[in-house]
């Protein structure tokens, strides 16, 4: 019997930096029934898939309570307070008892004014601080040493009860110098890093944001023969809907009546606005723009265009990629890591004073916080304090998510939709771009251009589009269209067979026919010399040329073009530019292989390709160790768009084949090809300088922080700037021009 598995999506309360989002991650993998969890510290969500029959939502929410976060559903979701809401309320609670405390803590430095029993008035002013306005970190730090997990809450508890305790000890008799008030200060620099931090992740989601707000809110329908206008809610498959000028498509539909041109660049991402008639499909949330049309719905709700891409978008950027599962890594160990510096930190100025009290004199006039204290075990604590609130792993965790956040938001906005993270992390390396021709490198739509015939023109037709109508070959469609232009009407056949990249045979009114490329006939016997110099006349420009041929002999010939795209040549020059080896396999034939390498000035063309050819050719390039793209019509280039490297499907509206390839290009804007590869270079080298920085950061920073350099106040500051820091970079990739040559 097969298991039954429900995948859900949570929002998570609670986190404060990677670790936590690995903690929650691996406490929901060691629960009995969760098959898959991961947690997204970027987008703050996490994603569970389980066995209903072992494990329910209730088992779930109960643990990650337990943890010390908490699981929203979707529905709760919305109910919830903004997370930059919430970390502004406590970031200025937080300063109506940080900015007095500090104003009376630089009086009594400078001597200004002696404040009486300024010891207990620093306990009393980081009192609600700590253990009021920060309790929940305070509360999450304990439960994870309780699980022997460890996050960045662990050691921002542990730098401001330290610093508290300094002054409950001086209070008490302990000759040791008050840090109390610097506890407060820690939280409240603290809770200003997540606050600035909530409100650059903020941007980092904004173009999911502006898709999710994209969709009508209201539509106007026909009901027994008036129009009456509801909430996009009630809408029904098979409604009809009225779209004026400046309105937005309600819900993906066919237009049914009128005619009209509609801007889709807020889903395709192409500029231009698109021309739309009847028996045209449009999607939802694109805007109507000349005339008044009336849609009839075909998709509602969860099915349309947009709510896929949207789902598509959120997966991704849910999604972790090989970079960050090392970095995770990393981080799972970084904390209990500088928990053992800093005891060694505590422990070094206690047995070794003198050897830092030499560092601290040669640095005292470049540094103007340094203070050397008299007292042993406060020099030793203000040492640990400053380790422990600079090293929080905040900006390690950050560095890949945020940057592959911003990076696929792009990507979307400009109709490019990335499936996987590992597929952007692997575009990168790419050096070999093959194109299948057929619906990619041209425009996808072939039309008769030449008909010659022993026959009347019309029973030619009548006999080859009998035939092809079986067929769901590009050409064959080609062919019945041009025939049902013209008022031809195809017959019922007796027999067919379908020869794959060669032709058909089938049988008419007990004849029987052949039809397909000049091999396929010449293999069955028929003399096709004399149809050479017809035949490389017409592939000269770019024609396909299928015979026709009875019993006896050849009866005709029709040419079929499928014109290149206005930019195909220019985009792989562009790739050429780029470094990477550009072929195009078509099952044309070698004479008309030639002059397209010719015409696109392409490495190399591989003519004659059978569909079951395509992936044993990627195969053979990957046994060269290349790293290929392979860029499809989506659908029949399947298997190919799966093992390439990277499969690229050109997609096309609502008849976009999401499941065909790693990356899908909307718009079958064939440029996108360039930007995809583009952003996905300028995304990896945003996370490796975040990683770079990140690591940088903390090698240089703990070392100087345990020589007693950095002042705690100093130390938290720093630890917020880089984590500040990493998102900004990543926020730089909006700037990046992926439309130049």
């Amino acid at each position: 019997m097969e298991k039954r598995t429900i995948t859900r999506t949570f929002k998570v309360e609670g986190m404060s930096c990677s670790g936590c989002a690995r903690r929650i991650e691996e406490n929901l993998q060691r629960l009995d029934g969760v098959i898959y969890a991961r947690v997204n510290i970027a987008t703050e969500k996490a994603t569970v898939t389980y066995n209903p029959d072992k494990v329910g939502v209730e088992d779930i929410t109960t643990l990650v309570e337990n943890i010390g976060y908490k699981l929203l559903e979707e529905e709760e979701e919305k109910e919830d307070k903004s997370r930059i809401g919430f970390y502004k309320k406590k970031f200025f609670a937080s300063l109506i008892f940080t900015i007095p405390g500090t104003i009376l803590m630089l009086l009594e430095m400078s001597k200004v004014i002696m404040i009486p029993y300024f010891d207990i008035v620093q306990i009393v002013l980081s009192l609600p601080v700590i253990f009021w306005i920060g309790l929940y970190i305070v509360v999450s730090a304990l439960k994870s040493m309780r699980h022997l997990t460890f996050g960045m809450d662990v050691l921002i508890a542990l730098g401001t009860l330290s610093s508290l305790t300094t002054g409950i000890l001086k209070i008490i008799g302990f000759n040791i110098e008050n840090y109390a008030l610097i506890g407060a200060m820690i939280m409240t620099f603290h809770l200003l890093g997540r606050y600035l931090e909530a409100l650059a992740k903020g941007k980092t989601l904004d173009a999911l944001k502006e898709l999710i707000q994209l969709s009508a809110k209201t539509a106007r329908i026909i009901r027994e023969g008036k129009e009456v206008e509801i909430p996009i809610e009630e809408l029904n498959i098979n409604d009809i809907v009225i779209v004026r000028p400046g309105e937005k498509i309600p819900s993906d539909g066919v237009v049914i009546e009128g005619e009209t041109y509609i801007d889709e660049s807020m889903v395709t991402g192409e500029s231009m606005p698109t021309r739309k008639m009847v028996g045209d499909n449009v999607i939802g949330a694109t805007i109507n723009q000349l005339g008044t049309i009336k849609v009839k719905i075909t998709k509602i709700g969860k099915d349309t265009f947009l709510a896929q891409i949207i789902r598509l978008i959120e997966s991704v950027q849910e999604s972790k990629v090989p970079v960050q599962e090392l970095a995770d890594r990393i981080t799972g160990i970084f904390v209990p890591t500088v928990l053992f510096i800093s005891t060694g930190v505590f422990l070094f100025w206690l047995l070794f004073p003198q050897l830092g009290a030499s560092v601290l004199g040669r640095m005292s006039s470049l540094i103007p916080w340094i203070k050397f204290e008299d007292n042993l075990l406060s020099q030793a604590i203000s040492a640990m304090i400053a380790t422990l609130v600079i090293a929080c792993p905040c900006a390690l965790g950050l560095a890949t998510p945020t940057a592959l956040v911003v990076g696929t938001g792009i990507g979307a906005k400009r109709g490019i939709l990335i499936r996987t993270g590992e597929a952007i992390e692997r575009l990168k390396d790419v050096d070999t771009v093959i194109f299948d021709k057929t619906g990619t490198l041209t425009s996808g739509k072939p039309e008769v251009s030449y008909i010659w015939s022993r026959l009347d023109i019309k029973e030619f037709l009548r006999i080859i589009s009998s035939i092809e109508y079986n067929s769901e070959h590009p050409l064959a469609r080609a062919i019945v269209n041009y025939a049902q232009k013209n008022e031809i009407v195809s017959e019922r056949i007796e027999s067919f067979k379908y020869m794959p990249g060669k032709g058909v045979t089938a049988t008419l009114e007990g004849r029987s026919y052949i039809i397909g490329n000049k091999n396929f006939l010449s293999e069955n016997g028929y003399d096709v010399s004399l149809y050479n110099e017809m035949i490389e006349m017409l592939e000269k420009d770019r024609v396909t040329v299928i015979l026709v041929a009875d019993e006896k002999d050849i009866i005709g010939a029709i040419g079929i073009s499928d014109a290149l795209r206005d930019n195909a040549s220019y985009v792989i020059n562009a790739l050429k530019k780029l470094n990477l080896e550009v072929i195009v396999i078509t099952g044309d034939n070698k004479a008309n292989a030639d002059i397209m390498r010719e015409k696109l000035g392409v490495d190399r063309v591989i003519a004659e390709v059978l569909p079951q050819d395509k992936v044993g050719i990627i195969k053979d390039l990957q046994g060269q160790r290349r790293v290929v793209a392979m860029v499809g019509d989506g659908i029949n280039d399947a298997p190919a768009l799966r093992q390439a490297d990277v499969g690229i499907a050109m997609g096309s509206g609502t008849d976009i084949a999401i499941e065909s390839g790693d990356i899908v290009l909307v718009n079958n804007d064939l440029y996108n090809v360039i930007r995809a590869i583009k952003l996905s270079r300028e995304t990896f080298k945003r996370i490796k300088q975040n990683l770079f920085w990140a690591f940088f950061y903390n090698i240089i920073a703990i070392p100087i922080a345990g020589l007693g350099l950095l002042h705690p106040v100093i130390a938290e500051m720093a630890m917020v700037f880089s984590s500040i820091n990493v998102i900004l970079n990543s926020l730089r990739l909006r700037r990046v021009n992926l439309d130049e040559p």
